[in-house]
């Protein structure tokens, strides 16, 4: 079971990275390599391990300092069905990935460890990837409660840019609440007891 502070997610604001590749498949977010371990610790340097090999991929930067929103291309989280991916980029300090659809199989990972998959139109992610780009402090504000991420408009003068993000709402409460699906359950261990003790009784 995750503890609450891995699992929750209010609302928040970070500085993001871009990372504008369509179709980066499990592999590429965690090689295979790393997947000996069942430990979620000690991930953080296989993420993307083999494209930091570059000193200029994005997460050897000075930005990718503290920076909690990873913004990505289409069809994010393709591939095999590693958990070990949302591990490693929630490792990393990740609480949050944009992009315009992610493979159904990360996204449910995502959900289950505390890493939100926020889906929004193409408009919004380029945009998002242009502004990030060119401001790299750009605060975006991710608000689970009201399915919103919202950021400053260009120059300031027109409030903020914002888009809501669909999310399935089990996984909503649990986000909000910090729970995983072993803390739900043991959420309602009065209910279960109490069941259970009616069940007897009739026996």
């Amino acid at each position: 079971m995750l503890r609450s502070d891995q699992m929750k997610i209010s609302r928040f604001s970070s500085h993001a990275l871009s990372l504008p590749m369509d179709n980066i498949d499990t592999d590429q977010i965690i090689p295979a390599r790393f997947l000996r371990t069942t430990d979620k610790d000690g991930l953080t340097d296989g993420l993307f391990n083999d494209w930091r090999k570059s000193p200029d991929f994005i997460l050897n930067q000075e930005t990718a300092k503290d920076a909690k929103v990873l913004v990505v291309g289409d069809n994010f989280g393709c591939g095999s069905s590693r958990e070990h991916a949302p591990w490693a980029l929630v490792a990393f300090g990740f609480r949050a990935v944009v992009s315009t659809s992610f493979a159904d199989i990360f996204k449910n990972n995502a959900l289950k460890n505390g890493l939100l998959p926020v889906i929004v139109s193409a408009e919004v992610l380029a945009e998002l990837h242009r502004r990030v780009v060119a401001e790299p402090t750009l605060q975006l504000t991710i608000d689970l409660a009201s399915q919103q991420v919202s950021f400053p408009s260009e120059g300031g003068a027109g409030g903020d840019v914002s888009a809501t993000f669909p999310i399935e709402p089990f996984s909503k409460k649990c986000l909000l609440e910090g729970l995983d699906e072993l803390g739900y359950i043991l959420s309602h261990d009065a209910a279960i007891a109490a069941f259970e003790t009616a069940q007897k009784a009739k026996r």
